[in-house]
């Protein structure tokens, strides 16, 4: 087997499955309860969390757990927007989000929100001088994604950062779940209030995330029903996953040698695809992470090479996981000014640090196989 959709879910290491498997067989009790059970497992949840904080450069107290980057996302954005909301309702984003973002946003314009949807350049990005200009005296939040999960552009965060010195008024948030072990991220030098992160991005287990909230920070709570979390949000932990989450973020932090391998190992996959007659590359040459390329071979149906590569264990995807069953082009693609044709077909390769160079030769040996015979069925 060749997985290469790790923007999508990453293998839980073995050491994350076997800690994961511990606490939830033997620390199984309930944090908020009051006896010894559920004490452990509350000890446990504070030891984790202390541990993300310190790999974070952040306070224990600023991190809340979730069930992943959706949810994340929506605490921030809709929790911000209406705590904030008798200031002012403008906010602003950009054109390629995450869908969990995009229709958050969207509801949020259901709900009486004014939203700026910011065009990105060639490559994918955005300007600090084009997020200043739409600033307005009632705007309350600005929410921009890291690492782009479909082609892997890099925004400027650190310079937005910077720029929203001068508008302590105005919320930052940043989705950095696509960049989280892949491309670092200062969160005090960025000056971002509140940080989405999901687990199972980086080898961790699926239904556990966290999200930073800076202290200070008003956020209304979308859930009822207790107290956990610091009030942000209600329902027993998920003990087992927020260890094992902790595990995960411990192991990928200390891979700073393999983000340069990585890089190596993407190159030589662009080159090499690059030389094959009918694709044209969508991820951008630079301001780029090192782990995602993207791109099309325009006439062609993405779904058609995916279970191609599939019948030959080789694992790849189009868009993005949760909007890779919709028929329509892809939003990003099509934000990037790329024509209906080329926004239609596009695949993304996405690789893991435990990719390997062999892995990658076979994989361009058989597309060098696969794609000749598709366009040959295209233009005949």
């Amino acid at each position: 087997m060749i997985y290469l959709d790790n923007g999508a879910t990453t293998k839980p290491y073995k050491e994350v499955v076997d800690a994961y498997v511990t606490v939830a067989s033997t620390y199984f009790g309930n944090p908020s309860s009051l006896h010894s059970l559920g004490m452990q497992a509350e000890g446990l949840i504070t030891e984790s969390r202390n541990r993300i904080a310190d790999l974070l450069g952040v306070k224990a107290s600023e991190i809340i757990f979730t069930s992943g980057g959706t949810e994340g996302n929506n605490i921030a954005i809709k929790g911000v927007a209406h705590a904030k909301k008798k200031r002012g309702k403008h906010l602003i984003t950009t054109q390629v989000e995450h869908a969990s973002v995009e229709e958050a946003f969207s509801r949020l314009e259901q709900d009486g929100f004014e939203v700026t949807y910011l065009p990105v350049d060639q490559f994918g990005r955005v300007s600090v001088e084009q997020i200043e200009a739409e600033i307005r005296p009632e705007t309350t939040l600005i929410s921009i994604i890291h690492v782009n999960n479909e082609i892997g552009t890099v925004q400027p965060i650190e310079e937005i950062g910077e720029m929203l010195e001068n508008y302590p008024q105005i919320y930052f948030h940043v989705d950095h779940v696509q960049g989280i072990s892949k491309v670092d991220l200062n969160i005090r030098k960025s000056r971002i209030d509140l940080l989405t992160c999901s687990a199972h991005k980086f080898h961790g287990m699926k239904g556990s995330g966290f999200l930073f909230v800076r202290e200070g920070i008003q956020v209304q709570s979308l859930f009822q029903g207790g107290v956990q979390e610091s009030g942000l949000r209600a329902g027993t932990e998920h003990v087992a996953g927020i260890v094992a989450m902790a595990k995960a973020l411990r192991m990928v932090k200390a891979n700073k040698q393999k983000q340069r391998e990585l890089t190596q190992l993407k190159n030589t996959f662009v080159t090499k695809i690059q030389a094959i007659e009918g694709v044209m590359i969508n991820s951008p040459d630079k301001f780029v992470a090192p782990h995602i390329v993207n791109f099309s071979i325009p006439g062609t149906k993405p779904e058609v090479i995916v279970q191609s590569l599939s019948a030959k264990g080789i694992y790849v995807s189009t868009k993005s996981a949760c909007s890779s069953k919709l028929s329509e082009p892809s939003r990003v693609l099509t934000a990037l000014g790329l024509d209906l044709d080329r926004a239609s077909s596009g695949i993304r390769v996405s690789f893991s640090f435990d990719t390997t160079l062999e892995e990658i030769n076979q994989v361009i040996d058989e597309l060098k196989i696969i794609i000749p015979e598709l366009l040959e069925v295209v233009y005949t």
